[in-house]
């Protein structure tokens, strides 16, 4: 499935770090890269090596893994694509932003970004949800920075708290705020 909680998860192709209309040998290239890099070894090397636990629950692995199940095989791949083809269409969006758009608040413990819905509520997203999917926040003096995952840049489908309407939110594969 690919939608995962409000948000819309990272595709097989982010996952695997590729574009959409990669060739098969790119895929089988980038895969072997990836999951070499992700292999829950690797990241239990790691761990021990930074003392942080953060990276050694092997989720990229598994995640990755399906990926590469899925796009290594050509039939499952254009079903693939054609479920990605039909759930865009499906979650069409009113607007489409960037986070440096959204009013940006230090809650904190994390960070919340909202952007003005025309119906008077909002669209709202922060840091934890964000690093839940992948995404990592530094603070460096009075500027926070966002790392994507793979330095790729994303989006999210976010949906307005009260009503149907839905915001793209792109957000570059480097991003600074001013706090």
């Amino acid at each position: 499935m690919i939608l995962r909680t409000k948000f819309s998860q990272k595709t097989h192709y982010e996952t695997m770090g590729v574009k959409e209309d990669a060739s098969p040998e790119e895929i089988r290239k980038t895969y072997r890269m990836v999951i070499l890099n992700c292999h829950p070894d690797k990241q239990l090397q790691r761990t021990s090596e930074t003392s942080n636990h953060k990276h050694g629950s092997g989720n990229e692995f598994l995640e990755v893994q399906r990926a590469w199940e899925t796009l290594s095989d050509p039939r499952s791949r254009a079903l693939y694509d054609n479920e990605l083809q039909i759930l865009r269409q499906d979650s069409t969006t009113a607007d489409d932003l960037r986070l440096q758009d959204m009013a940006f608040e230090d809650a904190g413990d994390c960070f919340e970004f909202s952007y003005h819905c025309r119906c008077g509520d909002c669209f709202l997203v922060d840091s934890l949800e964000l690093e839940e999917i992948g995404y990592t926040f530094l603070r460096n003096g009075n500027k926070i920075s966002l790392r994507t995952p793979g330095s790729f840049p994303a989006s999210i489908v976010l949906p307005c708290g009260s009503c149907s309407i839905k915001v793209g939110l792109y957000i570059d594969a480097d991003v600074t705020l001013q706090v």
